[in-house]
């Protein structure tokens, strides 16, 4: 594919760049260690299968799917795109 400056396979390098910063964003969010018995927002108990099924959680469902709302953050930027392929 012609792209003007870039080097052939920089489009695909842009993508894969892209997914592994998503990649690795969501490893960061992911919990580890003991699971509490209960919410530590609401003070629910959380359910042994929940527990068993993520390691390390915190809270209940409803408070757990209220934080993922609130951090909702996406960028329609790429911010690794050359100046030439923003300004088309």
């Amino acid at each position: 594919m012609a792209s003007g400056w870039a080097p052939e396979g920089a489009v695909q390098d842009q993508i894969d760049a892209s997914i592994e910063d998503a990649v690795s964003l969501a490893r960061s969010h992911l919990q580890s260690g003991t699971s509490a018995e209960f919410c530590e927002a609401c003070d629910v108990a959380i359910p042994e299968a929940r527990r068993k099924a993520i390691a390390g959680v915190k809270l209940c469902v409803g408070c757990q799917s209220e934080k993922e709302t609130e951090n909702i953050q996406t960028s329609a930027i790429n911010r690794r795109g050359s100046k030439d392929s923003q300004l088309r």
